[in-house]
């Protein structure tokens, strides 16, 4: 359906894009079907769409999968779907929150790490990422859809203004690559914004472990979100302010130990550098 279709539809059933969700509908046939492509959807698998919307994704989808479960919050738009009946057999349609999904009971019934797809509302982009990193040994890939700004940011490099708190996480989760640009008129309503889809492959325990010595990722999260807290202040003052240190003695002895220069600023750290930090920082760490 094109945006002229989508806004009819959406009228005749009484259905609106919501704002608080920041909800746009995709509508452009072929971005959806680029979209299935890019995300590399093969025959037999099981997916797991996240935000079914108006079906723009989920019947391509449907068309290769063995079998898609979607996952859609607006019950408005689940009541639509089950009246018209207009997704295919092999459609699994559950009213749930995304964030509240629990990720790793799906693949322990499904049999098999999940493939996750999802034209995201902008407003659970963040929070739906952390969950993703907390789920990563349940899930093979994801292919989403974000706003350019957060995909710039997860595939950015050491030392450039995107480099992040979720660039250094994925980092040492996945790689993510960025596979399509997505204009505003694709959508309905049309964002203020330019989006893109990123293809998130994450690594199993031992390819993680054979590449960065082992660490537990909560701890790795805070040791990175306190670097990060003040970008204008050197690594050393964030970790103090932060409080991980006591003192600047302590965290100038610990960073020139690892290599680090105390004064430098925390872009400038790579992926393998704040996780030696954080071993450091927090020595006693629990097996995964």
């Amino acid at each position: 359906m094109n945006r002229g279709e989508i806004k009819k539809l959406l009228g005749i059933h009484g259905l609106a894009p919501s704002r608080k969700r920041g909800q746009n509908f995709l509508a452009d046939p072929l971005m959806a079907e680029s979209i299935v492509q890019a995300a590399g959807v093969t025959p037999g698998e099981t997916v797991v769409e996240l935000g079914v919307g108006l079906g723009a994704l989920t019947i391509p989808l449907a068309r290769v999968a063995a079998r898609v479960i979607g996952i859609e919050l607006d019950s408005g738009i689940i009541d639509y779907h089950r009246r018209q009946k207009d997704l295919p057999e092999n459609v699994e349609l559950r009213h749930q929150d995304m964030l509240k999904a629990d990720f790793t009971e799906i693949a322990t019934n499904t049999g098999s790490p999940l493939k996750v797809i999802a034209n995201l509302p902008y407003s659970v982009s963040s929070p739906l990422l952390f969950k993703l990193l907390e789920s990563r040994d349940s899930i093979s890939y994801a292919a989403l859809m974000l706003q350019k700004e957060l995909a710039d940011r997860l595939t950015a490099a050491p030392g450039s203004k995107d480099y992040s708190i979720l660039t250094v996480l994925f980092a040492a989760s996945a790689k993510v690559d960025k596979v399509l640009a997505v204009g505003p008129e694709s959508f309905h309503p049309r964002p203020r914004v330019d989006s893109a889809v990123v293809r998130i492959e994450f690594m199993g325990r031992e390819e993680r472990e054979s590449r960065f010595p082992p660490h537990d990722l909560k701890k790795l999260r805070r040791t990175v979100k306190v670097s990060f807290s003040q970008r204008r202040k050197t690594l050393l003052n964030c970790l103090k302010s932060g409080g991980l240190i006591e003192g600047r003695e302590e965290g100038e002895k610990i960073l020139t130990r690892l290599g680090i220069d105390p004064a430098t600023r925390s872009e400038r750290l790579r992926v393998e550098e704040f996780i030696a930090l954080s071993r450091s920082l927090f020595p006693n760490r629990p097996p995964e």
